[in-house]
Formats: C-alpha cells, sequence, structure tokens
C-alpha cells in the first residue's frame, strides 16, 4: 500500500468554501493520480474555512455553523469527487456539532472507497474548550491493513496503546496540528513509541502555516512514519522524518507492506513489547504503585 502524508496550510488563499474544498480534493486527487492508495491530512484542516466565514470566532454559535458549512454542506460534494474504487483519505479534521447532545467533537472524515466514517479526538488540549472528548476508538480495514486515526494528543496517551493491545492493529495515522517545536517532538516521540509497545507503523502529519483562527493562528510540524524495531525491519527504514515546516504544503510518500508485521507476529525468539498483550502488559499485572 501507498501512503501519502501532506501538510497543509489552512491560511492558503481561497475566495469561498468551495474553492478551499476544491484545493482539498486537487492535493488527495494529485496523490492518488501520481500512485498513492491513502492520504493523510493534519488535524484542523478544515478551519481554514474560518477566514471565509461571516461570523467571528467569538460568536457563540461559530462552531455550529462551520460545522453545518462543511458537514451539510461541503461533505456531499465531497464525498462524490473523492468516490474512487480503491482509494481512501483521512481528510484532517473538523467541527462536528451533534444535533442530539448540542455538543462539538473534533472529528476526522475517512473517505474509504467512496464510504463515509469518522473518528472524534478522545482528549482534548486546553485550547479546545468548547469541544468535548469523544468516546469509542474505531478500527477499519483498507488494503489488508487494520487501521486506527489517533489525533493529535491522543497519540500522547499510552493508555490508548494499552487499550488496543491484542487487537491487531497495523497502521496508526496520526493528524496534529501543533504551534510550536515542543508539540511537535511531543507528537512524534509518542507516536515512534506507540509504534514500538504495538508492533505496527505510525504516521503522523502536522499543519503548517497560519491562519485567521484563535485555535490555530500559527503552526508548525513535519510528517514522519516510525516502524517497529524488530529483525524482520532490521535493513528497512524503521524512522523516516522530513525537516519541520512552518508553511506550505508538502509531501512524504511511503510503502507498506503487511508481510514484515505478519512475520514479526510470529516470531517470539526476540523481545517484542508488542506480543504482551492486554493480559500480560503491566498496565493490568501492576496492582499497585507504592512510594
Amino acid at each position: 500500500m501507498i501512503l501519502d502524508l501532506l501538510t497543509f496550510d489552512p491560511g492558503h488563499p481561497c475566495d469561498s468554501p468551495a474553492a478551499f474544498a476544491d484545493e482539498v480534493v486537487r492535493v488527495v486527487r494529485q496523490s492518488w493520480d501520481s500512485g498513492a492508495d491513502l492520504v493523510l491530512l493534519p488535524e484542523f484542516t478544515w478551519m481554514g474555512l474560518e477566514a471565509l466565514m461571516p461570523q467571528q470566532p467569538g460568536d457563540p454559535s461559530h462552531y455550529h455553523t462551520l460545522s453545518r458549512l462543511f458537514w451539510h454542506t461541503l461533505v456531499p460534494s465531497l464525498r462524490q469527487r473523492l468516490d474512487v474504487p480503491g482509494k481512501a483519505a483521512v481528510l484532517g479534521t473538523a467541527p462536528f456539532a451533534d444535533p442530539d447532545t448540542h455538543r462539538i467533537f473534533n472529528r476526522a472524515p475517512i473517505l474509504c472507497q467512496g464510504q463515509l466514517s469518522h473518528q472524534d479526538k478522545l482528549h482534548l488540549t486546553p485550547w479546545e474548550s468548547v469541544f468535548s472528548p469523544g468516546g469509542i476508538l474505531y478500527l477499519w480495514e483498507f488494503q489488508g491493513f487494520r487501521i486506527a486515526v489517533v489525533i493529535c494528543l491522543d497519540i500522547e496517551i499510552p493508555e490508548i496503546s494499552a487499550r488496543l493491545r491484542g487487537d491487531g492493529v497495523d497502521l496508526i495515522l496520526c493528524p496534529s496540528a501543533t504551534e510550536s517545536i515542543l508539540g511537535v517532538e511531543r507528537v512524534d516521540r509518542c507516536a515512534s513509541a506507540r509504534a514500538i509497545e504495538l508492533g505496527c507503523h505510525v504516521a503522523v502529519c502536522h499543519l503548517t502555516g497560519k491562519a485567521q483562527s484563535e485555535l490555530i493562528d500559527e503552526n508548525i510540524g513535519r510528517l514522519a512514519l516510525y516502524s517497529p524495531s524488530q529483525a524482520v525491519f532490521r535493513h528497512a527504514p524503521r524512522w523516516t522524518e522530513t525537516e519541520v515546516f512552518t508553511q506550505g504544503q508538502h509531501q512524504l510518500r511511503v510503502t507498506l507492506e503487511k508481510r514484515p508485521l505478519e512475520i514479526m507476529r510470529r516470531m517470539h525468539m526476540e523481545t517484542n513489547p508488542s506480543h504482551l498483550g492486554k493480559d500480560l502488559a503491566g498496565h493490568f499485572t501492576i496492582h499497585q504503585v507504592e512510594s
């Protein structure tokens, strides 16, 4: 499977929400047309729509309006234009206002061969006070890979990794948005740890550039892929990181194969923390902590 990781600049000049959506479709189709099977865009890609809305961020109904604009106005067209057999994309994240609970979620739209699903962010930063945390981590299948979308801060939470133990996840996709190199390091260093402890690939892409938004006014980041440090991966790159970008749109293309993961999981004569399932991992065997 060929995976393209893309940065995205939410300050990309557009004169309408439709034009902004056109730019997202353009970069996704460009990756697909050049051979990618799966495309990952950063967290809060769609907050770039704020600059094209009449309401300002201080308006209490601002995020509800943004949610309607994206999920009700733009998504139907996105589904139609990105309905391509054998192709998939995680289109960053956008606010989703639940009409039943009136809560707002930081939600990643996932398009897989024309089918729309989603993943909500489970843990929120202090700046995401308007949002509510999600409660379910979904696993989905594409081209033989078992995939989870783990959004930004969620990759820094080891309890999520503990819950994934034994579930056979092959690839974690981490769309992220950070404003400083410290945030980039936290996300990427934890992504590397998740690859080790779960025995899977972890791909990260960050938002870049500046936008007219209180939430994502400044953004820096890079693109990265982390793989297990096990014998079967000895002669392959086990981590690939681009330079840190402050603006613009950039691409990292990687090729993933399922067979090395399958071989690794059959090899029990090497140290491999991913072989410790839920029942054997310390989260379940340590009964207390003393000091």
